[in-house]
């Protein structure tokens, strides 16, 4: 029989206490957070919550602007520099009675100042020139041999030659038609080109029922070693026509006559035949 342990000596825990189990203590579910939160993480770069600074104040106030912008000195120098030009050019064209209208886009040969019409292509048929009396038909011609443009054979001289490789009388562009001024025989289709005067009239009758009329610019002479090509064949800015033939002094040989006559004329109606 075992022996009962002596008392402890000291004061005794009353027995109500010594019955009481200690408290559960029971665990937080998983991921709740007990105790003190944990600091921030440190992030680089500007605090996002950080007060802007404050600008600093202009010493003055900027004043108002008033009224239209200045100009700026350049364009006004620059308008001034072309003004001068301009009175210095007309006044020496005064002084020595030379024509500078070409410096500001003048031509010799400019078009009537009026609304031109534009036709189809169609083949030329027949030329009408009433101031010369010129009524002749019209044939197809090409390149020659040595790269100019071909005329009508000599036994048909009475005809007037188109050029086949530009625009057909009426379209956009110089439409080409050459001719004989004379032979051993005698005058030519176009021996009096020469005397056709700026305003007179010229018509080509084409293929597709239409009459394509033209009004004389100008008649002018060329060396024919510096006829200005691209006036010439080049000037596609409207429908326009030139009758080109032989003038000037007679030198023989493969140039024949040392110039060209060439009428430059522009298209100012169309009509039918």
């Amino acid at each position: 029989m075992a022996s009962r342990q002596p008392p402890v000596p000291g004061p005794r825990m009353p027995e109500s206490v010594l019955r009481k189990r200690p408290a559960q203590i029971v665990a937080p579910p998983p991921g709740t957070i007990t105790g003190p939160l944990p600091p921030p993480p440190q992030t680089r770069g500007r605090p996002p919550f950080r007060a802007p600074s404050p600008r600093p104040m202009p010493a003055s106030p900027p004043r108002p602007m008033r009224g239209r912008k200045p100009w700026p000195i350049g364009m006004i120098a620059l308008a001034l520099l072309f003004l001068g030009l301009f009175i210095v050019a007309m006044g020496l064209g005064a002084a020595t009675n030379l024509d500078l209208t070409g410096l500001f886009g003048g031509s010799a040969d400019k078009p009537p100042p009026r609304a031109f019409p534009v036709l189809d292509p169609s083949r030329p048929e027949r030329l009408s020139i009433p101031a010369i009396d010129v009524r002749a038909p019209i044939l197809e011609v090409g390149l020659a041999t040595d790269g100019s443009v071909g005329v009508p054979p000599l036994k048909r001289h009475n005809e007037a030659g188109w050029f086949d490789g530009g625009p057909t009388p009426g379209q956009f562009g110089p439409a080409l038609i050459v001719g004989h001024a004379d032979t051993r025989t005698g005058p030519s289709v176009f021996h009096a080109l020469p005397k056709l005067k700026p305003g007179q009239r010229i018509e080509v009758t084409r293929a597709d029922g239409s009459v394509a009329v033209f009004e004389v610019n100008s008649v002018e002479h060329f060396d024919k070693g510096k006829l200005p090509l691209q006036r010439v064949y080049g000037d596609f800015s409207r429908p326009s026509l030139r009758l080109v033939t032989c003038g000037g002094r007679w030198v023989g040989g493969s140039t024949g006559y040392s110039d060209n006559i060439v009428v430059f004329a522009s298209l100012v109606a169309g009509k039918k035949a």
